[in-house]
């Protein structure tokens, strides 16, 4: 059987200065030892699931010049065309 290579997760992150509560951050930091993933990769995984909101699809579709917005998000399957 080949070997499976591992792929970059080209995260083209950046540190972002955001005050958040000591009861979020303990939620972060227990839902991450829980599942044994970074504090960093538990937001962005929780962060990503905002794109299933069907509320805030409808919100985007909305906007005026919404494509903008839809290319940065990457949910051009998600938005009715």
């Amino acid at each position: 059987m080949a070997m499976k290579f591992i792929k970059p997760k080209n995260r083209n992150a950046e540190k972002v200065n955001w005050e958040l509560s000591e009861h979020t951050r303990a939620i972060v930091k227990y839902y991450a030892e829980y599942t044994e993933y970074t504090e960093d990769e538990v937001v962005e995984i929780i962060m990503l699931n905002l794109l299933d909101d069907e509320g805030f699809i409808k919100w985007i579709e909305s906007k005026r010049n919404n494509k903008r917005i839809i290319q940065q998000l990457e949910i051009e399957d998600k938005v009715a065309k």
